[in-house]
């Protein structure tokens, strides 16, 4: 493998993300197609190179060389009303392209070497044109560039993955007094490190069982958090907020059983928001996931469906009375970082054109939720509404060398 030039290329393809819109909290449901179309399932049950970032143990099970690269198209509907009215307004923000790519190769006997790139989380709305909604414009965007190393030894695999990840923020408000008026430090970039380990048991009767976790990731937006939270700081109650905004860790256990051309499998993992500096203060909570997948595989082509639940993220305060604080924090999640999708349906395939080359499609579907928070505290209106809906597609083609 030329590394050198494979990491250009990645490279470049990370400059090229848009806003992504995510499933749970500010991250898709699963990276790569065949993931996706599973529901996000894929701690005990390899997806070939796009396993990189899932569970770095289960690149062992890629029996040849293997190259994945494609991307997402991902488009949100994100509705907005303050006030007792119902006259919702809807996001500018509603459609970006994720892209991802992944290298897998068998360096040693038993060792594993891959290299991947994905874009794999994201939040923000666009109401730029909208007075009554602040005209609040929000962009976070987060790319991982991860390393795994993997083990193999009988039925028993290992593997650690270095993670370097890209994040970029940015915060845009009028405020309603015209003596604050325009709220915004502009976009700011970070760097951040991280580690994800896992292990997977086959026991050699179509069962598999897999564990991963991966860390907590550092990151800081140099006066995007603490200009956005000025104007508020002086209420009572109000969090501390730094410029720091951590990626949360995660920590799954995942099974698998293959049964002839039928494989099942289910993931349940715990993403730990309420522990990550800027989502605690903002009042996330910590979520669990489940993901179930189904796959029918048959000579040269595959289905997939899949469903996957997060549990609520974001805290609801009163808003009411002498609640500012809990008021302000119900506008800034619902208005610029509505994460609220719960459910999601997920469809897929592969189509093998040659034993060397194929291609998946994942689609996903995340049906409409509707989520009222209090803000009258803040006198801006009796309430805050957000309806959330998200449609994505994710096209990737792979080739054995």
């Amino acid at each position: 493998m030329k590394i050198d030039n494979l990491g250009k290329s990645l490279l470049v393809l990370s400059l090229g993300v848009s806003l992504s819109y995510a499933t749970n909290g500010d991250t898709l449901i699963g990276v790569g197609a065949k993931t996706r179309a599973m529901g996000g399932a894929g701690i005990a049950l390899s997806h070939g190179a796009e396993s990189t970032l899932v569970n770095p143990a289960l690149i062992t099970l890629v029996k040849d060389n293997q190259i994945s690269f494609g991307g997402t198209i991902f488009i949100p509907t994100i509705k907005t009303d303050i006030g007792p009215t119902n006259s919702y307004k809807q996001s500018d923000a509603d459609i970006s392209v994720i892209p991802e790519v992944a290298v897998v190769s068998q360096i040693m006997p038993n060792i594993y070497l891959g290299v991947g790139m994905y874009g794999t989380a994201g939040m923000g709305t666009d109401f730029r044109d909208n007075t009554s909604l602040m005209k609040m414009e929000t962009t976070l965007q987060l790319m991982q560039f991860a390393v795994p190393v993997a083990y193999k030894s009988g039925n028993f695999s290992i593997g650690v993955s270095p993670i370097l990840q890209y994040g970029s923020l940015d915060i845009y408000y009028t405020h309603p007094n015209p003596r604050i008026g325009t709220v915004s430090s502009g976009q700011t970039q970070d760097f951040g490190f991280g580690v994800s380990v896992g292990a997977t048991y086959d026991f050699n009767n179509g069962f598999i069982v897999g564990a991963v976790y991966k860390s907590k990731i550092k990151m800081k937006y140099k006066n995007v958090l603490t200009t956005a939270t000025a104007p508020f700081k002086a209420l009572p109650n109000f969090p501390d907020i730094k410029d720091d905004l951590d990626q949360p860790a995660e920590a799954g256990v995942g099974v698998s059983y293959n049964f002839g051309n039928h494989t099942i499998a289910l993931d349940y993992k715990k993403i730990f928001w309420s522990d990550a500096a800027g989502y605690k203060e903002f009042g996330w909570k910590d979520q669990d996931v489940v993901a179930i997948g189904y796959e029918y595989a048959k000579d040269n082509w595959a289905l997939r469906v899949g469903y996957n639940y997060g549990s609520e993220v974001i805290k609801i305060n009163s808003g009411t009375g002498t609640d500012m604080a809990g008021a302000a924090l119900n506008m800034f999640n619902l208005l610029g970082f509505p994460a609220t999708a719960k459910h999601h349906f997920t469809a897929g395939g592969t189509y093998e054109f040659t034993k060397n080359f194929s291609a998946d499609l994942a689609l996903v579907y995340s049906p409409e939720v509707t989520t009222t928070a209090k803000i009258s505290a803040l006198g801006m209106g009796d309430e805050i509404k957000n309806k959330h809906s998200e449609f994505g597609a994710t096209i990737q083609f792979n080739y054995k060398f």
